[in-house]
């Protein structure tokens, strides 16, 4: 009998792909979006899928569904969506956590919460390991999308003492591939769409800041694994401990897409952290983990599939002004 796996965000970035991981798997994959910022050509793939359907469903309201597995991804992950609407992305964090693991709870179902290397904030321990507090300004305008997933931790981890509820939870790092938003405001795919159109690449602060980057087809094993791990109740770091700084990567883009786009800085956001990079040795040891697509082959499949999106993009445009002089 096929296991029925919920994946709520599943027609956002990540959640689109883990959602074509798991049919590869032979699952039955109920996927839930309100299409804030996922969008359903994400899921064109999957939809005459025999075990795929897909639901509209905003997770701040309760579900009643059956299913095995859930994977709660659902809320905006990048600063200029979940800045829009500060106190939405707070409850989609908070509520949404309630709203799925009461239906765990229910159905005795493992759920695993995608949380966020952001619990950590501005670090002052680099790289990060699991048991790091983090350093948060609870007052700042990343604290809606910090806060939120550090309070849909601690229900986590209070409804697994309380009602014994096996959960899994994923401190995602930065994550790139195919299906970004092309306005999502991430540095990736940022740099990837003004470089194929010759536009000065915006960089904030000096461009000395580091992060890790992580391709979409590694992150989405090590969800699966950390779901199928035996008794792993404590937060996991995902994420590429390769780090490199702003200005690095920048460069590097500029280089394979050859665009000839030049360098232009710009003031850095406030409590944007100087340091990212995770300590993965948990995940290495306790679930065999570790990326494998190296950067340079990870941002060439990424510049591939921008380049026809824009592509597209730009024959879209052509074909109405077509029929505008018509």
């Amino acid at each position: 009998m096929k296991k029925r796996v919920l994946v709520t965000g599943g027609a956002g970035f990540l959640g689109s792909h883990l959602c074509g991981f798991l049919l590869n798997q032979e699952c039955e994959v109920l996927c839930v979006d309100n299409y804030f910022t996922g969008t359903r050509r994400n899921i064109e793939p999957y939809l005459d899928h025999p075990a795929f359907e897909v639901i509209r469903h905003d997770v701040t309201f309760p579900l009643y569904v059956e299913v095995d597995e859930i994977f709660n991804l659902a809320c905006p992950a990048s600063p200029i969506h979940y800045q829009h609407d500060p106190v939405q992305t707070t409850k989609t964090s908070v509520m949404g956590a309630v709203n799925m693991l009461g239906l765990a709870k229910r159905l005795r179902a493992r759920i695993l919460q995608a949380s966020t290397s952001e619990v950590y904030g501005d670090p002052d321990v680099h790289p990060q390991t699991e048991d790091y507090r983090g350093l948060v300004n609870v007052a700042g305008p990343r604290a809606c999308y910090d806060e939120g997933k550090r309070c849909a931790e601690t229900l986590f981890y209070d409804y697994h003492r309380q009602h014994k509820l096996p959960i899994r939870v994923a401190r995602i790092f930065n994550t790139y591939g195919p299906r970004m938003h092309p306005q999502d405001g991430r540095v990736v795919s940022n740099f990837i769409v003004q470089a194929l159109k010759g536009e000065p690449i915006t960089i904030f602060g000096d461009g000395s800041q580091t992060r890790s980057f992580c391709y979409v087809d590694d992150l989405v094993e090590g969800l699966v694994r950390l779901m199928n791990a035996a008794d792993l109740s404590v937060p996991v770091n995902l994420g590429n401990p390769t780090e490199l700084t702003i200005g690095g990567l920048a460069s590097l883009i500029v280089d394979l897409v050859g665009s000839r786009s030049k360098i232009e800085l710009r003031p850095l956001p406030q409590d944007d952290p100087r340091q990212r990079c995770p300590d993965i040795t948990r995940a290495r040891e306790a679930l065999k983990w570790q990326p494998r697509v190296g950067l340079e082959d990870g941002l060439k499949r990424t510049i591939g599939y921008f380049d026809q999106l824009l592509c597209k993009s730009d024959e879209k445009v052509l074909h109405l002004s077509r029929r505008a002089l018509a």
